[in-house]
């Protein structure tokens, strides 16, 4: 019975006769309904279609508002005065994350990215597959730099064949300037020296357009990842890093993180130097591999 009143009065063939309530004591089956003739139940259905009507024309309004808006906002000067809003320090990374989400949406020519160390975290490339695909799929040339070990790391080896698959273009480098991504030349994030997960936002013309001319150099130097003809030229071009800093006098610990190796491994390298140029210490293998003219001249970092 209950169920039956119920659809009678959603389609408002019942109504409640008023002052029910005051009568639920003298009616066992609870309050008091009475019948409604149906053409008076279509014009309070047709009322609330009414109200329905009207709603969704307001927001339809209010969405032509925001796409009004968000051509404005894309068109928005982007250089303004002070060094407030062309250096912006982020502290916490959520921030930084929604600050990277926005804009990569808003990119529409070239992302250019640095990637210093062995391979990315497997949780950070997950992520950044589904952005890069998006970016790629928009006709968005994207260009990323990784060190010659990463070209070992699994995780980072399918994450490179698949935006690979989608367009991009990645190559390694003994050595990288930093981390960085940039979008359009336009706005770059770099790590925060001192807060993990922080960033340094730049929107400096000048300062943008100094890094893109960095990665530009590091680019040209730089060989494609993954191909097997370039394997053998990438190793070689890690023994001439350590050769390098081995020759400035730095320490092992030091040199592995430079090159984005493990500790192991840079000792590894640094013993088969040492037997190689019939070396006694890192002065002599230093000075040894700069008389043989071993030493080839690489970009700074």
């Amino acid at each position: 019975m209950d169920q039956a009143i119920e659809t009678l009065a959603e389609f408002h063939l019942v109504d409640q006769v008023d002052g029910a309530e005051n009568l639920r004591s003298l009616c066992q089956g609870g309050p008091w309904w009475r019948t409604v003739h149906p053409h008076l139940a279509a014009a309070r259905m047709a009322s609330a279609e009414s109200r329905l009507r009207r709603r969704l024309f307001e927001l339809n309004t209010r969405r032509d508002s925001l796409t009004a808006l968000a051509s404005v906002y894309t068109a928005r000067p982007q250089e303004r005065a002070g060094a407030a809003e062309t250096v912006e320090v982020v502290d916490a990374l959520r921030d930084v994350i929604s600050l990277i989400e926005q804009a990569s949406a808003e990119c529409e020519h070239e992302m250019i990215t640095c990637q210093p160390g062995g391979g990315r975290p497997t949780e950070e490339l997950e992520q950044a597959v589904a952005r890069d695909t998006a970016l790629l799929d928009r006709g968005v040339r994207m260009r990323t730099l990784y060190q010659h070990p990463a070209r070992r790391h699994a995780p980072t080896q399918a994450y490179v064949e698949r935006v690979v698959s989608a367009g991009a273009e990645v190559r390694t480098l003994t050595d990288l300037l930093g981390r960085m991504i940039v979008f359009d030349r336009r706005i770059a994030f770099l790590p925060h020296h001192q807060r993990r997960g922080g960033a340094v936002v730049l929107r400096s013309p000048a300062a943008v357009a100094f890094l893109c001319g960095a990665f530009d150099r590091a680019w040209d130097l730089a060989v494609p990842f993954g191909a097997p003809e370039h394997a053998p030229v990438a190793v070689d071009d890690l023994r001439q890093g350590i050769l390098r800093l081995l020759s400035q006098g730095l320490k092992d610990e030091v040199i592995a993180r430079r090159l984005g190796i493990s500790l192991r491994t840079c000792r590894k390298h640094i013993a088969d130097l040492f037997q190689e140029l019939d070396a006694e210490s890192r002065f002599q293998a230093g000075y040894l591999a700069a008389t043989r003219d071993l030493l080839r001249d690489t970009p700074a970092s």
